[in-house]
């Protein structure tokens, strides 16, 4: 089993270091620190981690319930709380977020192990139905799609599904990318994830949706297709999806 990856906001420096330190000695790989919510914000969605230790009282604008709503507004990772705090507030003003754990500090190893573990299944057990959900939602659909019409400057191009070997997200607009050529269009990854036919293609990342017969070998942070010369990202909340759709054995 890979070591999963955690980013750790916590903006007391000896104990986001201890945390750092524990992290390590069990075994998880800690992918950044930050100790404000505005740069845990950047990070979460630069690195896309498996899983967010997240301190409710940070310094400054932005605490740790507000980044964290912030967050899931863009990625699907579980957040564990750190607080020193237990009182009633702050656990309501926390509870918004639905966490998916809370450690009360100081803690032992073996709390934080735990707290981490439970988060990480949970999480992957909700995906799973997620995945068994929109599964039955494209049979009920009769979900067939095998072409699609893009707008390329002022007429509408018929693309055969099967052509299309990735498509990558750029601001407001994407670009549907075939050997060939690539279409740029003014949509959303989410949009156009939902027209692409799920048996065929994969979102590995907030920015790449790929086809995933072309997928020619995968290492533990990126993704290589045949016959394109480049390596493309594998988001952590994407992951558990992705090793579903390739018949892992």
């Amino acid at each position: 089993m890979s070591k999963a990856n955690i980013l750790v906001v916590e903006d007391e420096s000896i104990v986001s270091k201890d945390i750092q330190l524990s992290l390590k000695k069990l075994g998880y790989n800690v992918v950044g620190s930050s100790n404000n919510g505005e740069k845990a914000i950047e990070m979460a969605l630069a690195l896309e981690p498996d899983l967010i230790l997240m301190d409710i009282m940070l310094k400054g604008d932005v605490n740790g319930v507000r980044a964290s709503k912030r967050i899931q507004t863009k990625l699907n990772i579980p957040i564990v709380y750190l607080t020193a705090y237990a009182d009633e507030n702050t656990l309501e003003r926390a509870k918004v977020t639905q966490p998916y754990g809370y450690i009360i500090k100081p803690f032992k190893e073996i709390d934080l192990q735990t707290s981490i573990e439970m988060a990480l299944y949970k999480h992957k057990k909700e995906m799973e139905i997620l995945d068994d959900r929109d599964r039955l939602y494209s049979i009920v659909n009769n979900e067939s799609v095998d072409f699609i019409f893009v707008k390329s400057n002022t007429q509408l191009v018929k693309l055969n599904t099967k052509d299309i070997y990735y498509i990558e997200a750029l601001k407001d607009y994407v670009n549907i990318v075939t050997l060939e050529k690539k279409y740029m269009i003014h949509s959303t990854m989410k949009a156009i994830n939902e027209k692409m036919p799920s048996r065929d293609y994969v979102r590995i990342h907030r920015s790449f949706i790929i086809r995933i017969d072309k997928i020619k070998k995968i290492d533990h942070t990126d993704l290589y297709m045949e016959e394109v010369n480049r390596a493309f990202p594998i988001g952590g909340s994407y992951r558990n999806d992705l090793l579903r759709k390739i018949n892992l054995i």
